[in-house]
């Protein structure tokens, strides 16, 4: 029978000297920066989406006469942006991850008793990840992790001022026929317009909450912590 116990697998754990334990220090540290590289990568592309929505809601509302049209055309923009973004924040997540990974695995034991091999196997999984490196999250959940931080709020606002547009100008509606009919984009009827925004925004919240019931269920069915992201 194979023996496993705790003082084999200390042999199996390599011992850092001086050197590499500076190293490992320099390494963290172009991680960090690489994340806060990343990090503000986001907030640009944010930045784009609040600006065009802002844009937009300036065409629109100008003037009583002026077309809501702008307010549905402006969607096309946001989501493109929400698209980079998504694939930004995949990148991000992976130098978030190594950064955690090692506060969680070196430096964290090393402040609490002097400890650094607290887990099985940290280096190993830490080289798999730049031997090997890949993605921790796909591409839909990046989507929904960045609709629940931000853009849900952007879908929002521009649906109740693409409402409110249709509502105030160029006068107060005074039926839903009225309401509908202002809706109209051309040979589309409002009705049509209507439903597919609705849609539109249903569609990303949709997103969203899927994405959050994933993290939670992976996040329960982690069963050891040696995986990364």
């Amino acid at each position: 029978m194979t023996d496993t116990s705790p003082i084999q697998h200390a042999h199996d754990r390599k011992s850092l000297n001086s050197a590499e334990i500076g190293a490992l220090a320099h390494l963290y540290r172009g991680e960090v920066y690489r994340s806060a590289t990343w990090r503000t990568r986001l907030d640009t592309t944010t930045n784009w989406a609040v600006v065009t929505l802002g844009i937009a809601l300036s065409i629109a509302f100008a003037s009583p006469d002026a077309s809501p049209l702008p307010l549905v055309l402006v969607g096309v923009l946001i989501v493109f942006f929400l698209m980079l973004e998504a694939r930004r924040y995949r990148f991000f997540n992976v130098w978030r991850a190594r950064c955690r990974w090692m506060e969680t695995h070196f430096f964290a034991p090393m402040l609490h008793d002097g400890n650094l091999h607290m887990e099985e196997g940290w280096q190993k999984r830490l080289a798999e990840d730049y031997w090997h490196p890949r993605y921790h999250v796909s591409l839909t959940v990046a989507v929904g992790r960045r609709i629940r931080r931000n853009y849900l709020w952007i879908l929002l606002i521009q649906a109740l001022a693409y409402c409110g547009k249709l509502i105030v100008h160029p006068r107060p509606v005074t039926t839903v026929e009225q309401f509908v009919e202002r809706a109209d984009i051309g040979p589309v009827p409002g009705l049509v317009v209507l439903a597919a925004g609705a849609l539109y925004v249903l569609g990303w919240s949709f997103v969203a909450h899927w994405s959050y019931r994933d993290d939670v269920r992976r996040a329960q069915s982690r069963k050891d912590s040696s995986s990364m992201g």
